[in-house]
C-alpha cells in the first residue's frame, strides 16, 4: 500500500505548498515527513524549527509499529486522530490513558493516574502525549524507576503550566523520543506525527 492510497489528493496537494514554503532543510528525508505532516495540521510553519529526534527514534519507531506494539495515547483526540490510519496500516492495539482510570488518585489528574496505570502493563509500549504535560512526567517518573522501557515517547503536550518542565524531563531519559520543544504541541500534531510515522511503514514495506 503506496502513500498516495494513505493521503487525500487534497492533503498532496497541501504538501506540495508546504514544501515549497519551507524549501532547502537539514532533515533527514524521514524527518521532514513527520515534520511536514504536523504543520499540515496546524498551519503553523514554526514547528519546522521545534522537532527534536533522538538518535534512530524513527527507525525504532517503525520496527516497533511493524511489530503491532500498543499504541498508549494520553487523551481520546489522539486516539481518534491515529486510529483510522492505524486501522489501514499496522493494526496497533490503541490504549487511550484517560480510560485506564475511573478516578483520580489523590494529587493527580485522571490522565495522569491512568497513564501511570499502562506503565506495567504496557512496559515497552508507544507513549504519545498531546495534550496533558502530568502525563508526561508520570511517564518519566515510570521510566526513571524502571517500571517502563517504551519503544518510543512521542512528547508534545501543549500549553503553560508543567509543559516545557515535562519535555525536559523527557530529554532527561534515554527512550527513543520524537519530542516538540517549548510550549507548543497538542493533539493534533502529536495524531500527526503518528499517521506520519504509520504512512512510513507502508512506504518501506
Amino acid at each position: 500500500m503506496g502513500k498516495s492510497s494513505l493521503n487525500h489528493p487534497i492533503v498532496e496537494q497541501s504538501f506540495a505548498i508546504i514544501d515549497q514554503e519551507v524549501g532547502e532543510h537539514s532533515y533527514s528525508a524521514n524527518q521532514y515527513q513527520v515534520i511536514r505532516r504536523a504543520i499540515h495540521a496546524t498551519a503553523d510553519f514554526e514547528f519546522l524549527n521545534l522537532f527534536y529526534f533522538s538518535d534512530n527514534a524513527i527507525a525504532l519507531a517503525l520496527e516497533a509499529l511493524q511489530q503491532q506494539v500498543p499504541i498508549i495515547v494520553d487523551v481520546r483526540m489522539v486516539q481518534q486522530s491515529i486510529q483510522t490510519m492505524v486501522n489501514q496500516t499496522c493494526n496497533n492495539p490503541v490504549i487511550c490513558a484517560i480510560e485506564q482510570a475511573e478516578t483520580a488518585n489523590v494529587g493527580k489528574t485522571r490522565t495522569e493516574t491512568g497513564l501511570f496505570n499502562c506503565l506495567s502493563r504496557y512496559p515497552q509500549g508507544i507513549y504519545v502525549i498531546g495534550n496533558a504535560p502530568t502525563a508526561l512526567l508520570a511517564l518519566c517518573d515510570g521510566i526513571q524507576q524502571g517500571i517502563a522501557t517504551p519503544s518510543l515517547v512521542v512528547g508534545a503536550p501543549v500549553g503553560f503550566v508543567s509543559v516545557i518542565e515535562s519535555k525536559q524531563a523527557l530529554a532527561a531519559t534515554h527512550i527513543p523520543q520524537i519530542r516538540v520543544e517549548g510550549r507548543k504541541g497538542g493533539s493534533p500534531v502529536a495524531g500527526a506525527i503518528i499517521n506520519a510515522l504509520l504512512v512510513l511503514t507502508q512506504q518501506q514495506s
